[in-house]
């Protein structure tokens, strides 16, 4: 193929713009706050579920000291009603009355169980609630440091869009005045490579960075200028310039 030499100089500031289109991109799609928002996430998903669970346990521990009270009241309120009666000498028959202090030894041991059974439900209850303050207060951090790292990642994001935007135009303009047959074959190279021309400067592609032998800069330095040469390793075309080393 050939080519104007300063059609092939101009593909120099093409593969330039395409570089840093090509790492605005990259930059776009791997932001470190992507990663660190995906990571935490996976941690207030687990969080979540944990205020989700200590709510529902204080609920149903404090339904059960509700009716935990409420038993050791209506036991409370049974005794007081049969000591009452004791107290004012309702009860004469003695075996009655005997019978009524039995029971009511029952009802205070009665009342004792219970009260046990209280204290515990309480104990779990406070647990419990501190359980859910930790977990909702741990759930409350990951939220601001979520909001944090979107804050970050979307003003990143942003900058990077807006450059992107300016390099895409600039490659508009770059692309102007260039042969079609050139630039299509810049085009194949691109799909490839991410960049479809480098310079040969100082006896190396500046593409793969591979120092070019004796006899293939031999070749190259022979080929008329409007020649389009190409990288024996990395297929790009070379643009030849006198910093080359020919």
């Amino acid at each position: 193929m050939k080519a104007d030499p300063s059609a092939q100089l101009k593909l120099l500031d093409l593969a330039a713009i395409d570089a840093r289109i090509a790492q605005l991109r990259h930059q776009l799609a791997s932001l470190p706050e992507i990663r660190e928002i995906a990571a935490i996430e996976s941690t207030q998903r687990a969080l979540n579920d944990r205020v989700r669970d200590a709510r529902i346990l204080v609920d149903d521990l404090t339904r059960e000291q509700k009716k935990a009270d409420q038993d050791v009241e209506q036991v409370k309120t049974r005794r007081e009603r049969d000591r009452s009666r004791v107290e004012q000498g309702l009860i004469t028959n003695p075996k009655d009355l005997q019978r009524m202090n039995h029971e009511l030894e029952s009802l205070d041991r009665r009342i004792s169980t219970l009260e046990d059974e209280e204290l515990e439900v309480m104990e779990k209850l406070e647990e419990a609630q501190a359980e859910r303050v930790r977990a909702e207060r741990e759930e409350g951090e990951v939220v601001e440091k979520l909001a944090g790292l979107a804050e970050s990642r979307d003003t990143k994001s942003r900058e990077a869009t807006a450059a992107l935007d300016q390099q895409v135009d600039e490659r508009a303009s770059a692309l102007g005045g260039l042969p079609e047959d050139l630039l299509a074959l810049y085009e194949r190279i691109r799909e490839k490579q991410g960049v479809g021309a480098a310079e040969l400067r100082a006896r190396q592609c500046g593409g793969c960075n591979m120092k070019l032998n004796a006899a293939d800069l031999g070749v190259i330095a022979k080929a008329p200028a409007d020649d389009v040469v190409r990288c024996e390793e990395c297929s790009r075309i070379l643009v030849r310039t006198a910093e080359s080393g020919l």
